[in-house]
């Protein structure tokens, strides 16, 4: 069988640059599960005192993370 090798050719930077951004990617992603599993819980009592004494949460959104625990 005949195949066909597909080569692409990337300057060094250019590889390092890739690597370097997806590496940042993953580490944000990861360290953001992280910190959700330290974030302790709150009670239904607690919230509605938080609520109460600071109001609700506004509902405007500055950055919003899925993140699969």
């Amino acid at each position: 069988m005949n195949e066909i090798m597909n080569t692409i050719t990337i300057p060094k930077k250019e590889l390092k640059m890739i690597i370097r951004e997806s590496v940042r990617e993953i580490f944000e992603q990861e360290s953001t599960k992280f910190r959700a599993l330290l974030m302790p819980a709150v009670s239904q009592n607690e919230q509605e005192d938080i609520e109460k004494r600071y109001g609700g949460p506004s509902r405007k959104v500055m950055k919003s993370i899925d993140a699969n625990i």
